[in-house]
């Protein structure tokens, strides 16, 4: 079992109850919500928090998500999801790579790409990345 890139910033997933569809296994709207949790853990952890973003008045903002399952969770399954920042213009875009493994079989559940814009938060629209932003996520940013 190995990531796809090196040195991905890792959350801990344990499927509840919560994430169980009618289907007896992990229902697609749980992973989106697994890749929003583990983009905010990671740009926590580089120093850029939801205050952060509302002191800057600026907000990186999913615009496209493309998604591949290739294997289901089920209730119980502790999981790792990795993440990687693999591309900036350093102006208004921003991509990042998932990748979801389940440790104890080695098998990798989902690969999945973001397109984030940054936004201005006071009135929804387009806005050039503050300098903190281009500083934070350009240190993690890695060759995609």
């Amino acid at each position: 079992m190995s990531w796809l890139r090196p040195a991905p910033f890792v959350l801990d997933i344990e499927v509840g109850d919560e994430h169980i569809d009618a289907l007896g296994h992990a229902n697609n709207v749980a992973y989106v919500g697994w890749l929003e949790q583990c983009a905010w853990a990671h740009s926590r952890s580089l120093g850029l928090s939801i205050d952060d973003y509302r002191r800057l008045d600026r907000a990186m903002a999913v615009v496209r998500h493309e998604i591949d399952y290739l294997a289901a969770a089920y209730r119980g399954d502790r999981l790792q999801l990795g993440t990687w920042i693999v591309e900036s213009d350093g102006r208004f875009s921003m991509g990042r790579h998932f990748q979801l493994r389940r440790p104890a079989d080695g098998a990798t559940l989902l690969r999945a790409r973001t397109r984030f814009a940054c936004i201005e938060l006071s009135s929804g629209r387009p806005r050039r990345m503050p300098a903190e932003f281009v500083e934070r996520y350009g240190q993690a940013l890695v060759a995609d």
